[in-house]
């Protein structure tokens, strides 16, 4: 047994006019959240790249710090070496004093120049281990200064930020309100459309007003049936050049005061007169 969509069950009774008003007054009131964030300008965005290169030069500080800790062990190493070479040659030469022949002189002398080109080495590889730590040391300080710049830049931004926020916040907080209020009266399919469409459209309009009988999104003509198919309000229209939704100009207009004062002044206008035909 399939269950009903309980939204789906409300929306039974709301007509395609009430869900094309409830459309376009979510769409003015989106569009006035729009512009609040647009007031906002790249804040956001700036404080974020911000945030970003400060956790990137973090990262980058701390391997530095753990390449020089690595380092400093390896030249400690490399000391110990060195001492335990020197032991080994002491010993060896006492050992060269007590030889019985030739052979073992020369076998204990490679030993000791063996060792004695260890300590080379060893030595050798502290020198470059040391240099490589000094301009690590240079590095860290280096992305330091800028790690602190950055972190007062930061800190500048965002209170920038907070600001402008504190002082639309609310009004935002109320529109979304107010937008979620007209919500409840559409569809979710209609809805997704809607989003859709707004995600696509460059100044973010997915509903738009017929004007002087062209769209008002990408104002290409709209043929004088579909117009008047978008002023009976009876379905969901959309234009077939740029995909918007289409109400007519009156859409908002309750007590229809705002199409009875047009009809009067096209009323009020004067009228051609029908030239005479000569006998």
């Amino acid at each position: 047994m399939t269950t009903q969509n309980p939204k789906a069950a409300d929306l039974k009774d709301i007509s395609v006019e009430e869900k094309l008003r409830a459309l376009y007054e979510m769409q003015s009131i989106d569009a006035e959240v729009d512009r609040i964030k647009t007031l906002r300008g790249e804040l956001p965005l700036e404080v974020q790249d911000l945030e970003d290169e400060i956790v990137g030069l973090d990262t980058r500080i701390s391997n530095l710090n753990t390449e020089v800790s690595e380092l400093g062990d390896t030249i400690t190493k490399k000391k110990q070496e060195i001492k335990e070479a020197d032991l080994l040659i002491k010993k060896y030469e006492a050992q060269q004093s007590n030889v019985r022949n030739n052979r073992e002189f020369d076998s204990i002398s490679k030993e000791i120049e063996f060792q004695k080109l260890e300590i080379e080495l060893c030595e050798k590889r502290i020198k470059e281990f040391t240099v490589e730590v000094a301009n690590k040391k240079t590095l860290i300080e280096k992305s330091e200064v800028v790690l602190a710049d950055k972190k007062a830049d930061l800190e500048a931004k965002k209170s920038e930020l907070d600001a402008i926020v504190s002082e639309t916040q609310l009004e935002e907080n109320k529109l979304s309100d107010k937008s979620e209020e007209y919500r409840t009266k559409i569809e979710d399919r209609l809805i997704n459309a809607y989003t859709r469409i707004r995600s696509n459209a460059r100044n973010g309009l997915a509903v738009v007003t017929v004007d002087r009988d062209a769209c008002g999104g990408c104002f290409n003509k709209i043929p004088p049936q579909r117009q008047m198919d978008i002023r009976t309000r009876k379905k969901i229209i959309v234009c077939e050049y740029c995909g918007r939704i289409l109400v007519d100009r009156y859409i908002v207009d309750y007590d229809n005061s705002i199409e009875q004062a047009d009809i009067e002044a096209a009323d009020a206008k004067p009228k051609r007169r029908a030239r005479k035909t000569k006998e």
